[in-house]
């Protein structure tokens, strides 16, 4: 389904939520906002076949319809492993429950619903957090990267996919080209604006050395981008 929420001129545009409005559309909306997003699914299902451990569990936290669940299922290799997905939105969840049941691929998956910053990470070899962390509080981000170090067994890594700011000037001039990609994927100036309205103060970058310091200071002996396309990019951590 198209994704056609801000379409239409709001009388309020009220602050983003991963509601049932938003599931309906979600794999559009998605596709259309996020530069690389169509690179970065099938390159987890990549790094997952690389990494992924007999006997250990995959995590994906935030969830939402499931992508990144099934491109770490698809690329498990190994015998024995349990994949996990945590969303708090039981409208994505339902729905992804429907696309994990109609998946061809055997690893079991377990979804839960349920905050990630509650959620125990044990025994796991690969965990993903995509597009995820920039909807947490920033106080709440370095104790769940500590939960997920913690939690990760030696060689393990850590999928880290986010949005990111910068200085300026190349901070106008990386949102300028991101306006440009959602223009070119037909959205309006009208739903660019209400919705980059919507995630104000509900969206809340960082920039990647942020990122990286605060994954080097749980314990991440390797924090590095291995991809990005404007203001979006994916790191991969790394516990020896």
């Amino acid at each position: 389904m198209r994704d056609q929420i801000y379409a239409a001129p709001l009388p309020e545009v009220s602050g983003f939520a991963f509601d049932e409005a938003v599931a309906r559309v979600f794999p559009d909306m998605i596709r259309r906002s996020v530069p690389g997003y169509t690179t970065i699914i099938p390159m987890i299902e990549l790094i997952c076949a690389r990494y992924a451990r007999a006997g250990t569990r995959l995590y994906d936290l935030g969830c939402s319809l499931g992508a990144s669940t099934l491109a770490m299922r698809h690329g498990v290799k190994q015998r024995d492993c349990q994949l996990i997905g945590v969303d708090n939105s039981e409208a994505m969840l339902s729905q992804c429950r429907a696309y994990v049941e109609a998946d061809s691929a055997s690893a079991p998956v377990e979804l839960v619903l349920g905050d990630i910053r509650d959620q125990a990470i044990d025994n796991a070899s690969v965990v993903t957090l995509n597009f995820t962390l920039q909807f947490l509080p920033p106080q709440d981000r370095q104790p769940l990267l500590q939960t997920i170090f913690d939690g990760l067994q030696p060689g393990g890594v850590l999928i880290l996919s986010e949005k990111i700011c910068f200085n300026e000037p190349e901070q106008s001039i990386q949102e300028v080209l991101h306006h440009d990609f959602k223009r070119a994927n037909g959205y309006s100036d009208l739903e660019i604006s209400q919705k980059r309205t919507s995630l104000e103060n509900v969206l809340i970058t960082e920039s990647i050395e942020a990122h990286q310091q605060r994954l080097k200071a749980v314990g991440f002996s390797q924090a590095l981008v291995w991809y990005q396309c404007f203001n979006f990019v994916s790191m991969l951590a790394v516990k020896v």
